[in-house]
């Protein structure tokens, strides 16, 4: 007969292994699910997008693509660099527009929740507010050639011929554990080649571009994308998002403590699960007719989607959104400003303050679905310090089921 105090010991072990997940040689566990550590996860060809999957965050409707290209206009570029046992990095562009960019600028906005990182041409974006360049994501280490990509593109350009200043617009995230970030792997023609592959269109999501070798709540992140359409009462405008994810805390989907049940959550008090540091990067695009000042206020509600999926926006997290607009009439070139008395022109009837409450809620709704996105569409990757697994998605939806 085993004493009671010993067995008591035992029962707190038993439960401490269920728990965690951790397996004892020779030790089985009836009944309990292997851990999110270490568990095997179901064949990647099994990966979709939450939509797919029967989640649907928000009330309103997703445009055709359910995707940043859902905005006319708007092209997406990756080059993806996958070489050896640990280069896992990329670069992800979008464009605005097809044209040229420098002469024809969009008003723009731009919003930090947390600064722990670096956004190339964000200081330009909020004193002039607008873009003149294609957006890029790449990894922390590689913003210089990020920029220096964007630069030798926009010289390139027919009618640069005499332009003397870019302001290159570039963001990061580190996917130093995934990716050999240190050997700085992304080159400029890296960085050019994303821009000229940029198209309409659907877009490739998960383990891709800059989102190769991410991490998001301890599982692999990537790339994604979604849109939100308002109703022709509202105006009938469409809001499209594309994220970068690379951060933590205890994830939730769609309002269910997804992380938790999984056991796999920053501060779990039973294992020590580090940090929750990283980043996240959130492109916004519209086709409403927007100042650059109503275009900031878009951002700040777009970043409103990520502690949605369960981030506190930890001290080492580079928080960040930047918003455009694709539409011709507030477009930042002369010809599109209507001559006055007082100087070169003023810009087109813009989108009033108090009918920005609905595109408000698309850019928030948007913002969550693609962070659902780049976790349900990024495969298992291996790398240069070790494996991170995919979302066990099966897993997920057990859970979200019950």
């Amino acid at each position: 007969m085993i004493p009671p105090r010993k067995a008591f010991r035992t029962f707190l072990l038993l439960l401490f292994l269920a728990r965690t997940g951790v397996a004892l040689p020779g030790l089985a566990l009836p009944g309990v699910a292997a851990a999110a550590y270490g568990a095997p996860q179901e064949e990647d060809a099994l990966r979709m997008r939450a939509r797919e999957a029967g989640i649907r965050p928000g009330v309103l409707p997703t445009g055709p693509l359910n995707a940043i290209t859902d905005v006319e206009g708007v092209r997406v570029g990756h080059v993806t660099l996958v070489r050896g046992d640990s280069v896992r990095t990329g670069v992800t562009a979008v464009l605005p527009h097809g044209g040229n960019l420098y002469a024809d600028k969009v008003p723009a906005g731009f919003s930090a929740a947390n600064a722990f990182g670096k956004f190339a041409g964000s200081t330009q974006i909020r004193e002039l507010g607008e873009i003149e360049t294609p957006i890029v994501l790449t990894n922390t280490l590689s913003v210089a050639q990020g920029m220096e990509g964007v630069i030798d593109w926009t010289l390139r350009q027919a009618g640069n011929e005499n332009v003397r200043s870019v302001n290159a617009v570039v963001g990061e995230t580190n996917d130093g554990f995934l990716n050999d970030i240190r050997g700085r792997h992304v080159r400029s023609h890296d960085v050019v080649e994303a821009i000229v592959r940029a198209e309409a269109g659907p877009v490739t999501e998960g383990a891709v571009g800059a989102g190769t070798g991410t991490v998001s709540f301890g599982w692999k992140g990537g790339i994604g994308t979604s849109s939100r359409q308002l109703p022709a009462a509202l105006g009938g405008w469409t809001v499209g998002v594309l994220v970068q994810t690379n951060y933590g805390g205890i994830l939730q989907i769609d309002g269910v403590r997804v992380g938790e049940a999984l056991g796999q959550f920053y501060l779990d008090r039973y294992v020590d699960r580090g940090d929750a540091d990283g980043s996240v990067i959130v492109v916004v695009a519209t086709n409403a007719p927007l100042s650059d000042r109503n275009l900031e206020r878009l951002a700040h509600r777009a970043l409103y989607g990520v502690p949605r999926s369960g981030s506190p926006a930890t001290n080492g997290s580079g928080d960040y959104a930047v918003a455009f607009s694709t539409h011709e009439g507030v477009r930042r070139t002369p010809e599109r400003r209507t001559p006055d008395a007082d100087g070169p022109g003023t810009l087109l009837a813009e989108w009033p303050n108090d009918r920005m409450s609905p595109l408000f809620q698309a850019a928030m709704e948007a913002s969550e679905e693609a962070i659902y996105n780049a976790l349900f569409m990024a495969t298992t990757t291996s790398g240069h310090r070790g494996t991170v697994q995919a979302l066990p998605l099966q897993r997920v939806l057990d859970v979200m089921g019950r």
